[in-house]
């Protein structure tokens, strides 16, 4: 995304032609009215990424369109970063211009940030990382106390402080802490994701029994979720997410989430009977839940046969999807036993073709 495509006084209209787009793409179906759910149409992601540009003793962020992949766009403020990272990135520059050890050979500035004020930067360099550098960012860290930094050199990470901030999302006026970790996936748009969180809780409010969850990440829908179910039991291939789904449940005081560290194919074999149930899942209670909701947010390229298998097993399918055209096509394979009785449009990713979509699906009444 350009800088120059970041329009809030057209906002409007592009939410619109994105649920056009949407809306035609899903005309096949038979689908209940869609619900849309608006982003901030500025200072909405917590996390970007940009490339530094080194010219003579000039030294800027930059952006690349995919169209002109080798002509850098100056990029001093970026509109659609939060409030925060656009007031950190003309401090950080100011800081480093005058250090050569920190300024040498730097190529990418990562940040990520959270609602209550929270950053971890990690600089990217194109040279080893030693005693000198880390002195002076050490000095660094200290200049700004409200951030974690992390330097990384070929293969080499060096933290400072920690590698995680800890956010807090406020859903249906209930706040709930997540340790979000360089690197791992989060959701960028935190008032989107307070509104998917709210609307997960709405259409499964009348679930009872167990939930499983696929592709959990850190916990995101599994803690809120939880106050609506005995178990939950979620799965994530992520060590990394894993450790943090695992922190996130226990500080949160959600003491009936289990997770569990496998890939959703493995979990798909396992409970379709196609293989032996792993020490894993058995550890975890799985031969005894009995889900009556199934929770999957799988990545772009949707649920594989095995998963569609499996999930058309359950009464109900809350599936959170990052990409329409799978989701569609998914879709079309449940239609036999499964209706859509809830769906969502929600505004992750203004200014782009990207939308996140979700359904609640029931199973067909005989």
């Amino acid at each position: 995304m350009r800088p120059d495509q970041i329009q809030p006084e057209m906002y409007q209209k592009q939410l619109q032609d994105k649920q056009a787009e949407l809306a035609k793409l899903m005309a096949t179906l038979s689908l209940p009215e869609m619900e849309v759910f608006a982003s901030q149409p500025s200072h909405y992601r917590m996390r970007a990424e940009f490339r530094i540009w080194h010219d003579g003793d000039d030294l800027y962020y930059a952006m690349f369109d995919s169209a002109d992949p080798r002509t850098p766009i100056r990029t001093d403020q970026f509109l659609a970063a939060s409030s925060l990272i656009n007031e950190l990135m003309p401090a950080l520059l100011d800081a480093v211009r005058d250090v050569p050890v920190l300024r040498y050979k730097l190529f990418q500035v990562d940040f990520l940030t959270t609602t209550t004020g929270e950053a971890l930067i990690s600089l990217l360099y194109h040279k080893p990382i030693d005693a000198e550098w880390n002195a002076a960012a050490q000095q660094l860290n200290e200049a700004f106390p409200a951030c974690h930094f992390i330097g990384r050199s070929r293969k080499k990470k060096q933290i400072l402080t920690r590698d995680f901030v800890m956010e807090t999302l406020t859903v249906n006026g209930q706040k709930f802490h997540y340790q979000q970790v360089e690197n791992s996936f989060t959701q960028p748009n935190a008032g989107i994701n307070e509104k998917m969180l709210e609307w997960a809780l709405d259409v499964t409010k009348t679930a009872s029994g167990d939930l499983l969850e696929m592709y959990c990440g850190n916990g995101n829908f599994s803690i809120p979720l939880a106050r609506h179910f005995e178990r939950v039991v979620a799965t994530e291939i992520s060590k990394v997410s894993v450790n943090s789904a695992q922190l996130n449940s226990a500080i949160n005081g959600m003491h009936n989430v289990q997770v569990v560290k496998m890939a959703s194919e493995d979990v798909s074999a396992a409970l379709n009977g196609d293989a032996e149930l792993p020490k894993t899942l058995v550890q975890a209670g799985v031969s005894e839940l009995s889900p009556s909701v199934v929770l999957v947010d799988p990545p772009r390229a949707g649920l594989d046969e095995a998963t569609v298998e499996l999930i058309r097993k359950i009464e109900a399918i809350l599936y959170i999807s990052c990409n329409p055209d799978t989701l569609k096509a998914n879709l079309e394979a449940l239609s036999s036993t499964h209706e859509v009785v809830r769906y969502a449009m929600f505004d992750q990713f203004p200014y782009t073709h990207h939308v996140e979509t979700g359904v609640y699906l029931e199973r067909r009444k005989q």
